[in-house]
């Protein structure tokens, strides 16, 4: 245990690491004051935990029914056949087979491709997440983000960093950190890593990959501006990002109850606020102040590399995130298209087994209407035969 410890404090605490040139461990320590401590961030793992019980109960007693009040509808979807080769497949191996593999499942199962292919696209749509399981999800970060947020604006208002950048760096490392602002940084951290956690059994989107990404990017952020004192410009950027997450969560809630007006609005405010905040003021204010700007007050020390490496990562997913939402809204306003950002290759697949469907059950409506009209032509045929039958004698 004490090795452990003295290699944490060799390897992983070096002040050349954390701190400015000539700044200690010790110099940091605020008499009567609260300041960072490493170990602080252990307890957002057990808060992390926590979070998990909560949301449980919150989308069971408070979010289910909300949406049932809202009018949150499930598709109906066909389940697929039980066959055990082609589930046995599926599990195993992967959801989306090859065509090599489709012809060989169906040597094996006697179907044809076409049957094949219509298994696996059913199996899939089994296993997606339904629109009430969509609702709870976004209700809960909605009801998070917004609390997160008019706690931390309420917080912040009052002090000089928030309207002058440069205070930031005004005595820095040296400055203490307020109650709200340290347990600002404890829940937001406590909520990243629950969703870092629970990132296998949420709704997979269709920017998974970045949404991993940023949860990465966000707890190692905040993780080392909270070892680092970045604590000021750390709720700044906390905040920045808070300020939009809730509209974003708030218009799903409304599309997945099927209320398109009242989702439109809110997804184009949402996308005014978001590109306002991450091209212009992320960039423009919080990030010039890390780079530029702190460069007055202390040289640069691995932590400023560091710390500015990881803003950069956000600010890339930004753009990449606003070129989407761009595309939304240009989608909206001249093709009159709507989507759900979220939704994967679902909702095509889920439109060509209704389209199969109801060609199905057109199909057999027509063979049904042919095969009356086939009866009654025979019907017809054989009364006139004997019609002509009878009249052949007066002819004679």
């Amino acid at each position: 245990m004490f090795q452990m410890e003295g290699l944490l404090d060799q390897w992983l605490w070096k002040e050349e690491y954390w701190l400015p040139p000539g700044v200690t461990w010790k110099d940091i320590e605020i008499e009567g004051d609260r300041y960072p401590l490493p170990r602080d961030l252990f307890y957002t793992l057990p808060l992390a935990l926590g979070f998990i019980v909560l949301r449980y109960i919150f989308e069971r007693v408070i979010a289910m029914p909300l949406s049932r009040q809202l009018g949150v509808r499930d598709r109906v979807r066909v389940r697929a056949l039980p066959v055990p080769k082609l589930e046995t497949f599926y599990k195993q191996n992967k959801q989306q087979p090859s065509q090599s593999e489709v012809l060989g499942l169906g040597k094996h199962c006697g179907l044809s491709q076409r049957q094949i292919e219509t298994w696996f696209r059913q199996r899939r749509n089994q296993d997606r997440p339904s629109n009430t399981k969509k609702f709870c999800e976004a209700s809960w970060r909605f009801v998070f983000y917004l609390i997160a947020f008019v706690a931390a604006l309420a917080s912040l208002i009052d002090t000089p960093w928030f309207w002058d950048h440069r205070e930031c760096w005004q005595g820095y490392p040296k400055q203490p950190v307020a109650e709200a602002h340290y347990w600002y940084y404890i829940t937001e951290l406590g909520f990243y890593w629950s969703l870092l956690l629970c990132v296998t059994v949420d709704v997979k989107r269709k920017d998974f990959k970045e949404q991993i990404i940023h949860h990465i990017a966000t707890i190692l952020l905040i993780g080392f501006s909270y070892c680092a004192n970045y604590v000021r410009v750390g709720t700044l950027v906390i905040l920045v990002h808070d300020s939009s997450d809730f509209l974003l969560e708030s218009a799903k809630m409304f599309n997945y109850a099927g209320w398109r007006k009242t989702c439109d609005t809110l997804f184009v405010i949402f996308a005014l606020v978001f590109l306002l905040t991450r091209l212009v003021v992320f960039p423009g204010r919080i990030v010039h102040s890390t780079l530029v700007v702190s460069l007055d007050f202390f040289q640069p020390f691995f932590g400023y590399y560091f710390f500015n490496a990881l803003l950069l990562v956000l600010q890339a997913l930004h753009i990449f995130w606003a070129w989407l939402i761009l595309r939304m809204v240009y989608k909206f306003v001249f093709m009159d298209e709507r989507s759900d950002e979220e939704s994967e290759p679902e909702e095509e697949e889920e439109a060509v087994e209704e389209e199969e469907t109801s060609w199905e059950q057109r199909k057999g409506a027509l063979n049904s209407k042919l095969a009356s009209l086939a009866n009654n032509c025979v019907l017809n045929n054989l009364t006139n035969q004997r019609n002509m039958n009878s009249r052949l004698p007066k002819a004679r």
